[in-house]
């Protein structure tokens, strides 16, 4: 793939990051024989989301590595592929929470409503999770965080180390955050099961005479 192909998303292109760090970025995935998601979903997260209408952060660490899984949304897959243990505990929660799960993996409809479900890193190679962590991706989610900052308070749902560690020194008092373990199965149990962050979330949001996030279509 030549560099300079992959369209940046127009409501981030002004970002710093698209000047500091993508193009070596884009260099380097020009450089790789195979990658996902791919450049039709690389940021898949950003494309249809603006700062204004951000209003729930959660962040994942890099895409699925296993083919055919990776849609570009942190924890979203496909409808058609069956839930990931993770995915699948993140359902179990909600249940007991809401009452009731989305009916399969596709997450698009959080993430139209103003969830911002990015990755820490955009890409990954086939079967090596983790291989582009280094590459500089975790700018982006950061910078992107700070400008939607500007629109008003965010609900910050940090499930895990590495996403708490991601957004640092960002959440304000007038945020909601909400940090417990990932809903791995190795960590579940460690406060993430019974956390009930859905509901949470949108009691917050109503406070604030916000709309509630539909959580289950």
């Amino acid at each position: 793939m030549t560099p300079g192909r992959i369209p940046v998303p127009p409501a981030w292109a002004h970002l710093p990051f698209f000047q500091t760090h993508w193009p070596e970025i884009d260099r380097r995935l020009a450089d790789e024989t195979d990658w996902l998601p791919g450049p039709d979903r690389l940021f898949a997260a950003y494309d249809n989301l603006s700062p204004q209408d951000m209003r729930v952060i959660i962040l994942g660490q890099d895409p699925y590595p296993t083919p055919g899984h990776a849609n570009g949304l942190a924890f979203s897959v496909a409808a058609d592929i069956a839930l990931p243990r993770s995915l699948r505990n993140i359902f179990a929660e909600m249940q007991d929470d809401l009452g009731k799960a989305p009916p399969n993996g596709d997450l698009s409809h959080w993430s139209a409503q103003g969830v911002f479900l990015a990755n820490t890193a955009l890409s990954v190679r086939p079967g090596a999770a983790g291989a582009h962590a280094r590459w500089g991706w975790e700018r982006l989610a950061r910078q992107a965080i700070d400008e939607a900052q500007k629109h008003g308070p965010l609900a910050f749902l940090l499930w895990g180390k590495h996403a708490q560690k991601a957004v640092s020194g960002l959440p304000r008092a007038e945020d909601l955050v909400i940090a417990t373990a990932h809903p791995s199965p190795l960590s579940a149990r460690r406060g993430f099961f019974g956390s009930r962050p859905f509901s949470r979330i949108n009691a917050w949001l109503q406070d604030r005479g916000r709309p509630p996030i539909i959580w289950v279509p």
